[in-house]
């Protein structure tokens, strides 16, 4: 017994022995890859340089050593001062004395072997303070704070431990392939053997570190994006469907080009001025094949939703497409139903009926506001409304100026609440089912809706509309100034062709990179900058207040009787991650601060408030000398 005690020690001392021996002399390449053809040599073929403990291939060296006794004091080529003898220079050691650096890290007494062999890595790979300043954005914002501690270099697919350490994804591997217990490289805490098989990498530090790599070194410290942006032009004539669609249609349809240059939340008809294809607008009766080529002409710019519009400023135009039961259409006005209250989770079977009840909200007050207001609103009519005899034969078909009249909230015929709409035509154009010449009349009263008997939250409009009929000219125009566009205008091509573009304006926030980087720290329960940060081995990041709070009051042991007589055995309860299945009971029993993490989102917002500090007082500087010189001017 006493044998393979002493046996089993011996061979433990060996491995120490050796795992320190290759930790002291950690090569240039952690492979331990020949330098030269990048293949790693065999066992018999390796010479190790002594001054940066680098491997090469004995075949790859164009002057190998001449006998044995050389191999111990074996200088690889880069070390060695090639310049007498007119050799291939070395890029490194023309920079200035490479040899005379590496042996003055060598001679330093303060420095561990570990040290040692880190700053030679360094000389060798062009990186330290050369390195980080010629990176710039990513390096000034993150420092070393987010360095491997295996491999001293950014991190590369970071993984967190339990205890709060953060490691490459690589390196992390290869360490504990290396150990014979799991147990992490820093603090030799004991790692889970979930985690340390099946390691998670940290997105929200993969995120911050792309940001900061992706930041400009700018005095405004601003973020230039790469936004893959398809232009107007740029767009086929037509809408068509690509060979990944899975069924007929148009349901992956490419967006076909916009033939006029009207902004999408334009109110009206569309002029003229806004063809420049045609010259000639969009009129009644036009008519498409489907939704998508009656998008490229403006009428109705979704392709799918029946309504066209925004919840605070107003409904630009409607679809009538037979989507509710409820719905009435009389040509010259129709009873119209919002959007919503049924389920769209599921499948066509189980969200073609109501559910719950609409409510004024979305694109329902949408259109209550332009009901309020008075604003004119285009309708189209497609051939799936089936039970009107107003409705096309085919296609889609362009209708006219509508105006709402009334909208209230009454009981459907599936028992649930609905937003109802009275629609009552008002364009200068005929009706294309009518054969007059002239278009509409106003009412002298709005048609009778016996449904509002029983209806609630009715709406009527209280002062004058936007959109009414002018008797001196005879004509439908605005009386009031149209809404003004929150969208940016299209505008027309510079090469002479007349095709209208829809230029999206893309709003730069003026946001730090910085403020930015502080947003990716956010905790995924209060939403809000992490507070002593903590990390589930599932690599999900909490405020650890926020996460205690989430499990506050529970067991980590829950006991069983049977029948209340005698005990069973206790049985863990089971604790999900907030943002996963996976159970995280064990780290919950002591969660630990990701320290890294914490000092940077804590440096990150001490800068951010010097910034906003020298920003407030500089925009106080200039409000102070406007004053003045408008005081000089005032006294002048």
């Amino acid at each position: 017994m006493q044998l393979v005690v002493r046996l089993f020690s011996n061979v433990s001392t060996a491995i120490d022995n050796l795992m320190a021996h290759v930790s002291n002399n950690l090569p240039c390449d952690a492979e331990g890859l020949c330098m030269v053809c990048k293949q790693l040599p065999p066992e018999g073929e390796i010479l190790t340089c002594q001054t940066c403990a680098a491997p090469w291939h004995v075949a790859c060296l164009a002057s190998p050593p001449e006998s044995p006794h050389n191999v111990a004091d074996w200088s690889c080529p880069d070390c060695t001062d090639l310049s007498v003898d007119g050799a291939r220079p070395s890029a490194i050691a023309s920079s200035g004395g490479l040899i005379e650096k590496i042996r003055a890290i060598e001679s330093d007494a303060s420095l561990t072997d570990a040290e040692k062999a880190r700053r030679r890595q360094e000389l060798l790979s062009g990186g330290g303070a050369d390195q980080k300043t010629e990176e710039g954005g990513s390096w000034e914002i993150l420092g070393d704070k987010f360095n491997c501690s295996i491999c001293m270099q950014i991190l590369d697919r970071p993984v967190t431990t339990p205890c709060g350490h953060n490691f490459c994804l690589k390196c992390f591997q290869k360490w504990i392939a290396q150990q014979r217990t799991n147990t992490c490289a820093i603090c030799r805490k004991a790692i889970p053997a979930k985690m340390a098989k099946e390691p998670r990498i940290n997105s929200a530090m993969v995120m911050a570190i792309r940001m900061a790599k992706l930041a400009e070194p700018s005095s405004t410290g601003g973020t230039q994006r790469a936004y893959h942006v398809i232009h107007n032009h740029d767009r086929p004539d037509k809408a068509f469907t690509t060979n990944r669609a899975k069924k007929a249609g148009k349901a992956n349809a490419c967006s076909g080009k916009i033939f006029v240059t009207v902004p999408l939340d334009h109110f009206g008809p569309i002029t003229a001025e806004n063809d420049p294809t045609r010259n000639r607008g969009v009129l009644v009766g036009d008519s498409w094949e489907d939704r998508m080529e009656c998008r490229q002409w403006g009428a109705h710019f979704p392709h799918i939703a029946g309504i066209c519009g925004q919840a605070d400023h107003g409904a630009q135009s409607v679809a009538l497409s037979g989507g509710y039961v409820d719905d009435e259409d009389h040509g010259d006005w129709f009873l119209y139903t919002g959007s919503g209250g049924r389920d769209l989770s599921g499948n066509k079977r189980t969200n073609s009926k109501q559910s719950f009840d609409q409510k004024f909200e979305s694109f329902n007050e949408a259109l209550r506001i332009s009901c309020r207001q008075g604003y004119p609103v285009r309708v189209v009519r497609s051939h799936k409304e089936k039970r009107s005899s107003y409705a096309p034969e085919e296609g889609v078909r362009y209708d006219g100026i509508y105006r709402i009249e009334k909208c209230w909230r009454k009981t459907g015929a599936e028992r649930f609440k609905l937003c109802r709409y009275l629609f009552v035509r008002c364009d200068n154009v005929p009706a294309p089912w009518t054969s007059d010449i002239h278009g509409d009349h106003p009412r002298s009263s709005v048609p009778v809706v016996e449904e509002l008997t029983e209806a609630t939250d009715i709406t009527e409009r209280q002062g004058n509309p936007a959109w009414d009929y002018n008797e001196h000219e005879g004509r439908w125009l605005w009386k009031k100034p149209p809404p003004e566009s929150r969208k940016v205008r299209g505008e027309l091509n510079g090469d002479g062709n007349g095709n209208g573009t829809k230029k999206r304006k893309r709003q730069h926030h003026n946001k730090s990179t910085k403020q930015r980087l502080l947003k990716e720290f956010s905790c995924l329960i209060c939403r809000k900058v992490m507070a002593l940060p903590v990390t589930t081995p599932c690599a999900h990041n909490f405020c650890k207040a926020c996460l205690e709070g989430a499990f506050a009051g529970q067991s980590f042991v829950k006991e069983r009787t049977c029948g209340g007589t005698r005990k069973l055995r206790a049985q863990k309860t089971v604790m999900q991650c907030p943002s996963c299945q996976n159970d995280i009971s064990d780290f919950l029993q002591n969660p630990q601060v990701n320290r890294e993490m914490k000092d940077m989102i804590e440096s990150l917002q001490n800068e951010v408030n010097e910034e906003s500090s020298k920003a407030e007082a500089a925009e106080n500087g200039m409000s102070a000398g406007a004053e003045n010189a408008d005081r000089a001017m005032n006294e002048y």
